[in-house]
């Protein structure tokens, strides 16, 4: 298999996601049912899985646009300055009136671990007929970066326009969801957690010999390269050179919201600038051990110079 082209002057990173405003909620613990469990700290921070792709691509130096929508509220208007303030390319996020701006309650454990509950919104408003609309800025782009909390006929269509123009696509499947068999060919990078990873094979994704399993399995169905993401257990790669294991970085998790979407961001960037994809899966962890020490989404994900080699 070839490798992904550089990134050349005016060739951005596109991204096709969403945008949410997080309600952040710190909590000894997560509830049992009925319960009502007092907290100890709330922050509303920009998130959604396609802003903080874009948002890490933008930190780690690389040129991104985002496709997507918000409504026309204040969560909107916040989210596109948090993401102009990035460096991030908006002119193709929408702003609609029938649906108010894309919400995630985030409940984020003592330990760092957390719960996730979206409200789509505007998010789920997005159409083919948007992405064909930037058809002209997929086709120029050097990478297409494609999650599932946004509408799956946008998503396919994405990638369809994509892969006619020879442009390399990554898909991050989450939330996990059962993929139609008309993506499979269009996948040139798939980046599972161990969740989407077992839902995707019927698997179940514990340890690194399991992840090798599934990897198998995912690259066996159409996904060019597959890297799945371990958490704390590293990253399982495979690729034309076969299976391997990189192990975690040892950090104390603060939350590890947005630790995910860090990687990624950080892995299409180094793929961009022509590393393999052993150093850019490396320096995807480098930046996700930094981001699971801070708080928060978007807030917590690191700027280039402060990763360390």
């Amino acid at each position: 298999m070839p490798g992904l082209p550089a990134v050349a002057a005016g060739r951005p990173v596109v991204v096709v996601g969403s945008l949410n405003m997080d309600l952040v909620f710190r909590v000894p613990r997560m509830p049992v049912a009925g319960e009502t469990l007092q907290g100890h700290g709330y922050v509303t921070a920009p998130g959604g899985k396609g802003a903080n792709q874009a948002v890490a691509c933008a930190r780690m130096g690389c040129a991104v646009a985002l496709i997507g929508q918000t409504g026309q509220d204040g969560y909107g208007d916040a989210l596109c300055a948090s993401l102009r303030a990035n460096g991030v390319d908006i002119a193709r996020v929408g702003r609609t009136a029938a649906a108010a701006t894309g919400v995630a309650v985030i409940l984020v454990e003592d330990q760092g671990r957390n719960r996730i509950v979206l409200a789509a919104g505007a998010n789920g408003l997005l159409g083919a007929a948007d992405i064909d609309a930037a058809g002209a800025l997929i086709a120029t782009a050097a990478l297409l970066i494609v999650q599932l909390e946004v509408p799956l006929d946008a998503v396919l269509q994405a990638m369809r326009l994509a892969a006619a123009a020879g442009v390399p696509v990554l898909l991050n499947p989450a939330p996990a969801q059962d993929l139609p068999e008309q993506f499979w060919p269009l996948i040139d990078i798939l980046v599972p957690n161990e969740s989407e990873a077992a839902l995707l094979t019927g698997l179940d994704v514990t340890d690194v010999p399991s992840a090798c399993l599934a990897a198998a399995r995912l690259h066996a169905r159409g996904a060019r390269r597959v890297l799945v993401t371990l958490s704390d257990k590293g990253v399982v790669l495979l690729d034309e050179h076969g299976a391997r294991h990189l192990p975690a970085r040892a950090v104390s998790a603060v939350d590890t919201t947005a630790a995910g979407d860090t990687f990624i961001g950080a892995l299409a960037t180094a793929l961009c600038e022509g590393q393999t994809l052993d150093q850019a899966a490396a320096f995807g962890q480098s930046a996700s051990a930094l981001c699971v020490t801070r708080a928060g989404a978007q807030p917590s994900i690191p700027y280039r110079h402060e990763l360390t080699p």
